[in-house]
This record gives structure tokens, C-alpha cells and sequence, in this order.
């Protein structure tokens, strides 16, 4: 697992007009082969009457997979283009599909590199970008008079609050980066008077927008 990496925020689309043709940026966050295909599939079979739907995905974590479709338009103005700017931006898992209904003027090779270009990074912006980091979920259990004081020493602290568990004793989720673990254990046990219960969790990713 990558310690940190950025993705595509969530499934979007937006839209431009560029020469009175419009161009409709699809994205979504896709970990396979097949999932980008289906999505590229299916946003084909939703815009059938589209002058083109040209695509490009980057997968896994050294990009092993990678794919770009011009769909018609002229070789490489489209699909190679949009891979460009998911390897500028430095996304990983992500696929575009950008649906073009042709306005009348023709743009050129330069101007149909600039359209498809401009279309999957004003799109992406538009739908959001996530920088996802690999983190340790410590728990803290811990009694309730002790709630209050944790919660507000974690919100001005560098760890980030995931959630709280009410029970017999309240359990404070927290995300710690792996190099932080014993850190934040000392820490934890110092706040508490040595009153706490702190294990690790499970490893997963933050998510934060960008």
C-alpha cells in the first residue's frame, strides 16, 4: 500500500463549451481494469449520440495500468492528452471520459489538444482532488469524565479525530501516522494519568481534500 498518494474526490461531471462544442468531463475512482471500462462503457452507452466519448485511465500504484482513446477524433488529440494531465496532477486510480457534442467549428489538432486538456483539468478541479495517506487507527479507551479533555487536546494536536464510541467506557478512534504510533501512545498515556487503554487498529487511509 502507497503511503500517500492523490485521486479523483468522488464520481462528477462538468462541463465547458469551447467553439459552441461541448465537452463533459467525466471522472471516477476506479482500482481496476474493469471498473474503468464499465464506467467508460457506460458513459458511452449514455451519451450514444455523442461525436465522441474519449477516455484515459491511470491504475494502480506505479501506474502499471494505463490507457488512452481518442474515439474518432484525430490521433493523439484526445485520449493522450487527458492521460497527460492525470499524470501532471499525479492521480492514481482515476478515469476520465470526456463526452464531446460537436458545435459546428472545427478546432484543429492544437485546439482539440487544448479542448480535451482543459476539459479533464477544469473537471477535475470542479469534482475535487484527494490526497489519501496511509495511517494507523489507534483506539483509546478510556472512562468519561476523561471525553472532554481528549477531544479537545486532539483538535489542537496533529492527529485527526475519526470518531468516538459510546459504551460501558467511551473509545476515541484516531488517525496516527505509522512513524507516530509510540508517539502518540506516550502522549495519550501522559494526558491520562496512565488511565487509558490504547491499542492499534486497523490500517487505512485519510482523506483529504485539496
Amino acid at each position: 500500500m502507497l503511503p500517500q498518494y492523490y485521486t479523483v474526490k468522488q464520481s462528477g461531471a462538468h462541463e465547458i463549451v469551447i467553439q459552441k462544442s461541448r465537452f463533459i468531463c467525466h471522472a471516477k475512482r476506479a482500482t481496476t481494469e474493469k471498473e474503468a471500462q464499465d464506467f467508460i462503457q457506460k458513459i458511452k452507452k449514455e451519451h450514444w449520440s455523442a461525436n465522441h466519448n474519449c477516455s484515459a485511465y491511470l491504475i494502480g500504484e506505479r501506474n502499471q495500468f494505463q490507457k488512452a482513446n481518442d474515439d474518432g477524433e484525430p490521433s493523439g488529440t484526445a485520449g493522450v492528452p487527458m492521460l497527460e494531465v492525470l499524470k501532471r496532477k499525479e492521480l492514481k486510480d482515476t478515469v476520465v471520459v470526456v463526452t464531446r457534442y460537436f458545435g459546428g467549428i472545427k478546432l484543429g489538432a492544437g485546439g482539440l489538444v487544448r479542448a480535451y486538456s482543459n476539459s479533464v483539468s477544469e473537471g477535475l478541479t470542479n469534482i475535487g482532488i484527494v490526497k489519501r495517506t496511509l495511517m494507523q487507527i489507534m483506539h483509546t479507551k478510556v472512562d468519561y469524565t476523561w471525553l472532554g479533555k481528549l477531544e479537545n487536546e486532539l483538535r489542537n494536536s496533529p492527529y485527526v479525530l475519526k470518531e468516538v464510541h459510546y459504551a460501558d467506557n467511551v473509545i476515541v478512534d484516531t488517525f496516527v501516522e505509522e512513524s507516530q504510533k509510540d508517539a502518540f501512545t506516550a502522549w495519550m498515556t501522559e494526558l491520562t494519568n496512565g488511565q487509558a487503554d490504547i491499542s492499534a487498529g486497523e490500517v487505512t487511509y485519510l482523506e483529504e481534500e485539496i
